[in-house]
């Protein structure tokens, strides 16, 4: 028998001395009995899965109820542009991914920072004078949600917080108090088109607020920034120090009578990781590729940000390769045309349904200027059978088949989101049965005291 003693030197709670035995009996090899523990089980979830919570999850998991067995379901919940069919993305884009499969040249590991010349190609296409770009600014991500995450992780600790605005994704939120971060909710404005209220926004800078989240165009609220709101919002984080992460995945997807606005192109301190990706204006959520641009011209992050992405991204070797040799073609090849096709049934289904919905009692609908999204706003006070948005939206459910998503999942209750991505027949059908059910339900000045009455 062959006898190896293992020494651990322990002290205070570490190991003690191990006294293993390893005796070769063929093909298999026995081990000793290891001292000072008595095997059991004891296998539990870790503390960052216990702290994960997706509050669309919980509140949409909640919602028991069947729909309407006699009305087809009308689902205008789901941030996917390619569920119905009706927005294909560019044969140039599909082709591009074809011919890298083909060439079979792509089968291997990447960089964690994805392909050079890939990352040449992202900077390439967003590079400008106001906010120039090289591929060392460039750090590919396996969808735009990664690149939300690393930014995240690279600039904040356990223990600070974040400034996320209300309505707001609730991924941001998510990640956030996994990693053990506080969340700090600013208040964004229906009245004004959704703008930042600013003077909020800065209340709650302290000591301990590591970044600003800037959504533009937002999801849910289909809202786009002025240039001038974007230099106030600048203005706030410059004079307290707080770095922003910009979440422009629905960069350039804004309606023709409005301009969108790169943040990091008005900025001449404040240091910013902007996050992007293929998924909504190429229309292929399900590729995964996304990017971080880093924009830090006073060199303000300097080495660390950039090292600190450097290793986080090493955790994964990045997004799909095959999607990364198609990257620069379709980024360069896409034709024009097939982003204004896009935003022309976008305008056309958010004009269509904000139309409608403006002419039902009790719904106040704020008008988009871009994205996927519409938000409308429940007049409680006409529906007092209901508690809240959520109430409202399972009894839409079940009465019309029609599923949108209760504001609540946003943080903002008593209002809805509608996405406006579905066929235009399933839209107008859609506005149709919420009128339905409305004026079924709705309640004037006097019927509604009657009922809080009768309570």
């Amino acid at each position: 028998m062959d006898s190896y003693l293992i020494q651990v030197n322990g002290h205070g709670d570490h190991a003690p001395t191990l006294d293993v035995h390893l005796k070769n009996t063929g093909n298999t090899v026995s081990s000793g009995k290891v001292k000072g523990r008595k095997p059991r089980w004891a296998v539990r979830a870790s503390e960052m899965s216990k702290k994960t919570f997706n509050p669309v999850r919980a509140i949409v998991d909640s919602m028991k109820v069947e729909p309407n067995p006699k009305k087809a379901m009308i689902s205008l919940s789901l941030g996917d542009p390619t569920v119905f069919g009706n927005l294909p993305t560019n044969d140039e884009v599909t082709r591009a991914v074809k011919e890298v499969l083909d060439s079979g040249q792509c089968n291997g590991y990447a960089p964690s920072v994805g392909y050079q010349s890939c990352r040449e190609a992202v900077a390439a296409y967003y590079n400008c004078p106001e906010a120039p770009l090289t591929a060392q600014d460039v750090i590919l991500t396996s969808g735009c949600s990664q690149a939300i995450e690393l930014a995240l992780a690279v600039l904040a600790n356990p223990g600070q917080n974040i400034l996320v605005p209300r309505p707001g994704f609730s991924l941001y939120k998510t990640l956030a108090l996994s990693m053990g971060i506080e969340v700090k909710l600013y208040n964004l404005l229906p009245e004004k088109a959704w703008e930042i209220d600013l003077e909020h926004l800065e209340s709650l800078v302290d000591e301990k607020t590591a970044c600003l989240i800037v959504n533009n165009p937002s999801n849910p609220c289909g809202s786009v920034f002025s240039k001038s709101h974007l230099q106030e919002i600048l203005a706030v984080a410059s004079r307290q120090c707080v770095p922003i992460l910009a979440d422009e995945i629905y960069g350039d997807m804004v309606f023709a009578d409005c301009k969108y606005e790169p943040i990091a192109t008005l900025s001449t301190n404040v240091p910013i990781l902007s996050c992007g990706g293929l998924a909504k204006r190429w229309l292929v959520p399900g590729w995964r590729m996304g990017w971080i641009l880093i924009h830090d011209r006073r060199d303000i992050f300097g080495n660390e940000i950039r090292d600190g992405l450097l290793r986080l991204s090493q955790r994964i070797l990045g997004p799909c390769t095959i999607v990364q040799g198609a990257l620069e073609r379709i980024l360069h090849r896409t034709p024009p045309e097939f982003y204004h096709n896009t935003l022309s049934i976008l305008k056309s289904n958010a004009d269509l349904c904000y139309a409608a919905l403006s002419a039902i009692p009790g719904l106040q609908p704020v008008r988009p200027a871009g994205a996927m999204y519409l938000m409308v706003e429940i007049e409680m006070e006409h529906f007092p059978e209901f508690e809240n948005d959520v109430e409202f939206t399972e009894r839409l459910i079940s009465e019309q088949s029609v599923f949108c998503l209760p504001a609540s999942c946003f943080e903002y209750p008593n209002f809805f989101r509608v996405v406006i991505t579905v066929p235009e027949e399933m839209i107008l059908e859609a506005c149709s049965r919420i009128q339905e059910f409305c004026e079924m339900h709705y309640q004037g000045a006097e019927g509604a005291q009657d009922l809080e009455c009768d309570k």
